[in-house]
């Protein structure tokens, strides 16, 4: 089972601490996820998440979180499973409103483009799984 972990800080904040913070949060809980390891920090937000991976359905590169969508609006970090996946994807290929090839095999890709071609909401509605995201 992967691990995510974020912070918010009210104020703008170094790249530095941000990233030293959120390293600190996801080695607490490198036993979620010993495939991987990623971060993403917006200074100017104040924002950063972390994530631990443990590879299931994409075992390649492909799958690194935390993860950016397609034209860089979202960036997620996720754990669990949507079963409905495939279905999704190929939804989103007849829709037209895919941004760009598909990178990988993750479920976690299939949600990013569903976010940005449906929103949050609907895209959850249409989900079949378990999953907690960051988002």
């Amino acid at each position: 089972m992967c691990g995510l972990a974020g912070l918010w800080l009210p104020q703008p904040t170094p790249a530095e601490t941000l990233q030293a913070q959120a390293r600190a949060m996801a080695n607490a809980i490198a036993h979620r996820g010993p495939d991987d390891a990623g971060l993403w920090c917006d200074p100017s937000a104040g924002l950063a998440l972390a994530h631990r991976r443990l590879a299931i359905l994409d075992l390649s590169p492909a799958g690194h979180q935390p993860m950016a969508s397609a034209t860089g609006r979202y960036v997620i970090a996720f754990n669990g499973e949507i079963y409905n996946h495939l279905e999704l994807r190929r939804e989103l290929e007849h829709s037209g409103r895919l941004q760009r090839p598909w990178r990988g095999h993750a479920d976690t890709e299939t949600l990013l483009a569903a976010i940005e071609a449906w929103g949050l909401e609907a895209t959850m509605q249409r989900s079949a799984g378990m999953a907690a995201i960051a988002l």
